[in-house]
């Protein structure tokens, strides 16, 4: 039986420690066919950003590429705060493939839903 999980990224490239946990953690649920949406807030949003992961990998950890690939293949949402996007002056034209403007409506909304929490 699948689950529902929301992942929350709060950290990008300033804490990529943390980044890099929160996305194989969301690797590893949208892996096992979980319907998996990481909702991407503060620095995080710049990751789902055209070019946002390049260059970004923890040593002996899979990169922030990598990471991303996989969870989009393995049909992953992601989902970027539109205020945190806005304070940083992106749109939705900056997005990768696979990322959308949604906002905590939408996280709600997913948990009351039966999505768990995993932050």
């Amino acid at each position: 039986m699948s689950g529902k999980f929301l992942v929350n990224c709060i950290f990008g490239s300033d804490d990529l420690e943390k980044a890099t946990v929160s996305m194989i953690i969301a690797g590893a649920s949208a892996a096992k066919e979980d319907e998996t949406a990481v909702f991407m807030t503060g620095e995080a949003v710049r990751m789902a950003t055209k070019g946002g992961i390049d260059g970004l990998a923890l040593e002996n950890h899979p990169s922030m590429a990598e990471l991303f690939n996989s969870y989009l293949r393995n049909k992953g949402q992601l989902w970027v705060c539109p205020a945190c996007a806005s304070a940083r002056g992106i749109g939705t034209g900056d997005l990768i493939e696979g990322a959308e403007i949604a906002g905590a409506a939408r996280s709600i909304t997913f948990l009351n839903d039966g999505a768990k929490l995993l932050a």
